[in-house]
């Protein structure tokens, strides 16, 4: 069974940084899609990023486009998420998702592994 671990959340002001990491484990890692979601209180859960572990698929939400990049670390089977320019808007809590094959989709059904989420929040 894939497990998956969150960290690098805090508080930070408008402008600040921060770095995410989904540490995994359990899987075959070149055959999966990984995802970023994020879920703001009394909102849905909504799309951010998604990025294969080979094949160079990647896909970024519109909100997100141009200040949050994604990459991954084979070797530490971790996936990061930096979130440059933060604004109050992104405050929400973060969560890693995986599925299996390795094409990314937008969808929360279309992930059957969730990590615990980590909180973000940023002030103005």
């Amino acid at each position: 069974q894939v497990q998956l671990v969150e960290s690098g959340g805090g508080l930070v002001q408008a402008g600040d940084s921060l770095r995410l990491s989904c540490a995994a484990s359990g899987s075959i890692f070149s055959r999966w899609t990984m995802g970023w979601f994020r879920q703001a209180p009394g909102k849905e859960r909504e799309f951010v990023a998604a990025i294969t572990w080979s094949g160079g698929g990647i896909d970024y939400a519109d909100s997100v486009k141009g200040r949050f990049t994604l990459s991954t670390d084979n070797a530490k089977n971790t996936v990061y998420l930096q979130m440059k320019s933060l604004k109050p808007e992104d405050t929400a809590v973060y969560y890693c998702a995986a599925r299996w094959p390795a094409t990314t989709t937008r969808l929360v059904s279309g992930y059957d592994y969730w990590g615990q989420g980590t909180q973000v929040t940023v002030s103005s």
